[in-house]
């Protein structure tokens, strides 16, 4: 491995219905005033494995989001880039190195216009080279998060939750950070007991 590793590369994109199905629901009710939000950035393409490399058709942070959000009642929010990153693994670990020394905040395509009906805001996205995304702290600078809650989901190789939690922690001020979910990439497709105890030690209501 080495510092410029990504790690947990997430997603396909889904087309016709079944992707506005899987990605995009209508707002829902939680509970007395409560609504959540997942909204997950995720890249399918050639990904990490084991020390070497696979090929994916739906990556591994769209598989854990889809997991979580059939088991909650939460709206669904799939963060795409305008400019998308390759299918090449050693072509997205340089451009994330670029991104990452240039502070660089990428642009989403299809942004939402607000966020404020949610009181709860998941953020899943996979870990490269020891932090989400900067695409992920495109999408956190655009709306205001105080009062809310906003809970780290990763996928990863090596880094876990990453610096999701003191990032998060600064770009959503006024929000309380909750306990984050990490799950290995590789392990993703068998993470339901994980993401099941996550779900009731955070008290997310169930679907």
């Amino acid at each position: 491995m080495t510092g410029a590793q990504i790690t947990g590369c997430s997603t396909s994109t889904p087309s016709g219905e079944a992707a506005r199905e899987s990605t995009e629901r209508p707002a829902s009710t939680t509970g007395p005033g409560r609504r959540i939000l997942l909204a997950y950035f995720s890249r399918p393409g050639e990904n990490y494995s084991y020390g070497g490399r696979t090929n994916l058709k739906t990556g591994n942070t769209e598989v854990l989001a889809r997991m979580i959000s059939g088991r909650i009642d939460c709206d669904v929010h799939r963060i795409e880039a305008v400019d998308p990153y390759p299918d090449d693994y050693e072509k997205t670990v340089a451009r994330n190195v670029r991104e990452q020394e240039a502070d660089a905040r990428p642009a989403i395509a299809d942004m939402p216009s607000s966020i404020e009906r949610y009181d709860t805001v998941l953020l899943a996205s996979p870990i490269w080279n020891v932090r989400a995304p900067m695409i992920m702290s495109t999408f956190t600078e655009k709306f205001d998060f105080r009062g809310k809650t906003v809970l780290p989901i990763t996928t990863y190789a090596m880094s876990g939750l990453g610096t999701t939690e003191r990032d998060y922690r600064a770009s959503c001020p006024g929000a309380t950070i909750g306990e984050g979910l990490a799950v290995r990439g590789e392990e993703v497709r068998d993470a339901d007991a994980n993401i099941q105890a996550w779900l009731r030690r955070t008290r997310l209501p169930l679907a």
